[in-house]
């Protein structure tokens, strides 16, 4: 039987953790112990059996909802999009000589698909290696990472992607491309991952096995999801 090589692309989730600007912070704290459960009147340790967590639907590693993308996909949450975006063929591509607030291109991905001997199907999650995440996270420049231009988006798009991911807080380049890129993604019907990790393990490697389930939120514009990419042995 093939044994399975599984690799996380998901940031941790904590209290107080960088998220994007608009967003509400992360509040992690400890809602019950196992010492108020077994009644410990004068408990020494504190060990926790619940924790209380608040958070916006888009924090760390999360994939927006299409009715996020805007006002024309209300109705498109993430409950009513079908599993099978979640659970499609993978590829990653690098990007990781981009630097702070670079644009991706049309070209770029071209030139990177070339490279890495890859072809961009029908139904693939394409992820786009940075390196932005080991660079600059929870930094002054995390805010600042490099994103794909509007006309990239409409590539991708055209392609009849289920999604791409990127390292970055968001998939374009805040004020420049990132509006766009968002509402090309909600005419064109496809989506996005941001926040992800460890892309570079996967540079290079040709095709994997992308799973990354949301949470099913009623009328939900998103949902952090535990990304892996899986290598058959």
């Amino acid at each position: 039987m093939a044994s399975k090589e599984i690799i996380d692309l998901s940031q941790e989730i904590y209290d107080g953790m960088p998220v994007y600007k608009s967003l509400s912070p992360v509040s992690m704290q400890v809602y019950a112990t196992h010492e108020q459960w077994d009644g410990d009147e004068n408990p020494t340790t504190q060990t926790p059996s619940v924790h209380q967590i608040t958070m916006s639907e888009h924090t760390g590693t999360h994939v927006d909802a299409l009715n996020h993308m805007d006002r024309k996909n209300a109705g498109e949450s993430i409950d009513t999009m079908p599993l099978s975006m979640f659970f499609t063929e993978g590829i990653c591509l690098d990007f990781s000589y981009k630097g702070l607030q670079e644009l991706i291109t049309t070209e770029d991905i071209k030139e990177a698909c070339l490279k890495a001997d890859v072809n961009i199907k029908k139904g693939d999650t394409v992820l786009l290696c940075t390196d932005h995440y080991r660079k600059h996270f929870n930094t002054e420049n995390w805010p600042k990472g490099p994103g794909i231009t509007a006309e990239a988006a409409q590539y991708l798009g055209r392609l009849k992607i289920a999604a791409f991911g990127v390292e970055t807080m968001s998939p374009g380049v805040p004020k420049v491309s990132n509006t766009e890129v968002h509402k090309l993604c909600g005419e064109l019907g496809f989506t996005h991952y941001e926040n992800m990790i460890n892309l570079h393990k996967l540079v290079g490697r040709g095709r994997f096995q992308f799973i990354a389930l949301p949470l099913k939120i009623r009328g939900g514009t998103g949902s952090p999801v535990r990304a892996v990419a899986v290598f058959e042995n």
